[in-house]
């Protein structure tokens, strides 16, 4: 039987590529977004009583994904990249009908002047389509003992982040400077390189991703190491990730 799933959302994320996405929701606790109703979904009674619950499930589209197919097995990052497994053991994009399935803390329901959902720990990239919201309840969704397969447990911090002093300075003179460097913080710690590059000594190589319209830039690297950046370009020095210090900066 063929069903066409309606897109009744759009996500409002601060991610703008998919290069430094948690690769689950709730890993990076402080980013905030937006899941913004569609008409004719965008009603105060499609919403009525959901600020009751303090986390909802968000069905959705892997819509990047979608012109690559779908793949018999994927290499899961928690297996670093190297070893297969089928799809439906994965929660990888590349799957038959690219459905993806996160579930985030619900900070606030707004429905003037549109019907949005306010979350956080969201891992979803700007613009994804959303197909469903439902209910988190705790008494059918945690189930204690549940065995986590290669995965068994959320992935801690792999990396130590620090800030150079320029980006620190910009920081401390924005209104929203606490937050990002809260979310930068916490996005760098769980260390987005590819799984093949975690474990090699990457050296002056500069990583980059879009992040809340601001380019950030890091190394990985065992010594502080200062850059250079420019005021005058619209990108925000972020934080070095490293594993024992290193300063940050676009060049």
């Amino acid at each position: 039987v063929q069903h066409n799933c309606e897109v009744i959302g759009r996500v409002h994320s601060p991610f703008q590529e998919k290069f430094g996405i948690p690769r689950q929701p709730g890993l990076a606790a402080a980013i905030t977004g937006e899941i913004e109703l569609l008409p004719p979904w965008d009603t105060a009674g499609t919403v009525e009583r959901l600020d009751e619950y303090s986390h909802v499930w968000i069905s959705f589209i892997f819509h990047q994904c979608v012109a690559q197919g779908w793949r018999e097995r994927v290499r899961p990052p928690r297996l670093g990249g190297n070893e297969q497994v089928g799809v439906f053991a994965s929660r990888s994009p590349f799957r038959p009908n690219h459905l993806g399935l996160s579930v985030v803390r619900l900070l606030s329901v707004q429905t003037v002047p549109a019907v949005k959902l306010v979350v956080s720990g969201l891992d979803l990239l700007d613009g994804t389509p959303v197909v469903d919201i439902k209910p988190y309840l705790p008494y059918v969704d945690a189930i204690p003992g549940a065995s986590g397969g290669y995965a068994p447990a959320a992935p801690g911090a792999r990396l130590a982040v620090s800030f150079a002093d320029q980006p620190s300075r910009l920081l401390a003179e924005r209104e929203d400077g606490d937050y990002l460097r809260r979310s930068i913080t916490e996005l760098l710690a769980l260390d987005p390189r590819p799984a093949y590059q975690r474990d090699r000594q990457t050296g002056d190589r500069v990583y980059g991703m879009r992040f809340a319209g601001h380019d950030i830039r890091w190394t990985v690297t065992d010594s502080v190491r200062a850059r250079s950046w420019s005021r005058s370009r619209p990108i925000l020095p972020g934080p070095c990730s490293s594993r024992g210090r290193a300063p940050l900066s676009p060049t």
